[in-house]
């Protein structure tokens, strides 16, 4: 009687008890996960609590909604995030009971948490605008939703971060019965500056391009427009002024206990190449092409299950929860590749991550890698270096609106030498290199995060 439809892309950790939970509803017959192209267990752990796994025909939450709406093999359909932990048991009654007694066509959540910030500034502003009469919802971007797959088929998924609103808005020009339900208490991820500021943009675009048939624009709507957005930039400015600093961690044997790329030689049997190239190849461009032409054949889930093999640095999500606590930007530089860096940005909620872009060919290794112009060095730079992890670092910095000397940076080897110098606060993490123990802020010996506390704090 009832589908429950979860879009996910790399969502490992909490799929598989969101598919569980769906299941223990006696109404729920088909539980469908539509995945995104994940590069981590999102798929295996699906499967394994019971799901029916779909691939996304192209990316994006919209268009994963709507394979799983095309789908579905039932009348009534919920709409579950696949990254929530805290769903109150009888999620699926509350969502669905008003549908199936007839009492709405489509039901809206909303949960005990304070609107943010695309919400109060945007969505409701631009709504009681152009559409005086919309009804009043206390969380129209919530994505937790239910209702007649009848109606599902006929609406349009919109692609980013105005799907919800979309649906919600089109749900209401199409005359069907709404009703605004409340799911209890849930927490889920606080969105980055850099989302919040994509959102708002995305959201308000949505909300626009809805209202064309809503009747005539005049000048003084289109003033209240303006002052919405400037309202919504303003905010996002003054929450970056707030963010204290940024810290920034390298990869190989700081994150992880090992090289990736050492790793990897000894797993896929190139150390000797390895070795000729490291040895032989000062050049830091062609070395890195060079090495990068090693892993040529290798799927993405080779390099991402060697990188899971890895252990990491004790207490790497407690450091990163209290970064976040204490105002923090957090992420990972490394001169390693992007698809690892972002597989241990996603597994340990870091906000961003630089590296070299590894290219990939139906998700085969081609042996080819983009330098990312972030590592080169440019007119704002601090230092000489043609290839350099501080140029990264000012790219950051840039992005974020924190002065370099508001960083933290933790790093263990010679590449790091320059960052660690240049950053507001450096730390030698476990390092061999004297040098780099010379001119870092602090020395640290144990592989142990939790001594950075004292720092942080």
């Amino acid at each position: 009687m009832i589908t429950v439809v979860i879009p996910a892309l790399n969502e490992e950790k909490s799929v598989a008890s969101v598919v569980a939970l769906a299941k223990e509803n006696s109404a729920v017959t088909e539980v469908i996960v539509v995945d995104d192209k994940s590069f981590d267990k999102t798929i295996e752990n699906a499967k394994g609590a019971g799901a029916v796994v779909i691939t996304s025909t192209k990316l994006g939450k919209g268009a994963s909604m709507k394979d799983g709406v095309l789908y579905a093999k039932n009348p009534v359909i919920v709409f579950l995030d696949a990254d929530i932990t805290t769903y109150p048991a009888d999620i699926i009654s509350l969502l669905t009971d008003p549908i199936i007694k007839g009492d709405a066509d489509f039901c809206k959540s909303f949960f005990s948490r304070q609107a943010g910030r695309v919400t109060e500034l945007v969505a409701k502003p631009l709504l009681s605008i152009l559409y005086p009469d919309f009804p009043s919802f206390w969380q129209p971007l919530s994505g937790m939703i239910a209702g007649r797959k009848e109606y599902f088929e006929r609406i349009e998924f919109e692609e980013g971060y105005g799907v919800d609103i979309g649906i919600l808005i089109d749900m209401y020009q199409m005359g069907v019965r709404i009703k605004e339900v409340n799911i209890g208490h849930i927490e889920n991820r606080m969105q980055s500056l850099e989302q919040l500021g994509k959102m708002s943009k995305e959201v308000a675009s949505v909300i626009l391009k809805k209202s064309k048939n809503s009747g005539e624009t005049n000048f003084e709507t289109l003033e209240h427009i303006q002052m919405i957005r400037e309202q919504m930039d303003f905010a996002i400015r003054e929450s970056s002024r707030k963010l204290k600093k940024v810290a920034i961690f390298d990869m190989d044997n700081t994150i992880l206990r090992a090289s990736f790329i050492h790793t990897a030689a000894e797993k896929f049997g190139f150390k000797k190449e390895l070795l000729d190239i490291v040895t032989s190849q000062s050049n830091p461009f062609i070395r890195t092409k060079q090495i990068a032409r090693l892993l040529k054949g290798k799927s993405i889930s080779d390099l991402l299950n060697l990188a899971d093999e890895i252990p990491v640095t004790k207490a790497i999500e407690e450091t990163i929860k209290l970064l976040h606590e204490n105002g923090f930007v957090t992420g990972i530089i490394s001169d390693s590749y992007d698809c690892i860096t972002n597989h241990l940005k996603n597994k340990f909620s870091f906000d961003f991550s630089l590296a070299n872009e590894l290219e990939f060919s139906k998700s085969i290794a081609t042996g080819e890698v983009k330098i990312p112009s972030f590592f080169l060095t440019h007119d704002s730079g601090l230092c000489n270096h043609e290839y350099c992890k501080t140029n990264a670092l000012i790219h950051i910095c840039s992005r974020y609106n924190i002065p370099v000397e508001d960083t933290l940076a933790v790093g263990d080897s010679e590449n790091d030498i320059c960052m660690i110098r240049k950053a507001g606060i450096g730390i030698s993490f476990c390092s061999s290199n004297s040098l780099l123990d010379a001119v870092a802020d602090f020395v640290i010996k144990e592989p142990d995060f939790s001594l950075l506390n004292p720092i942080i704090l």
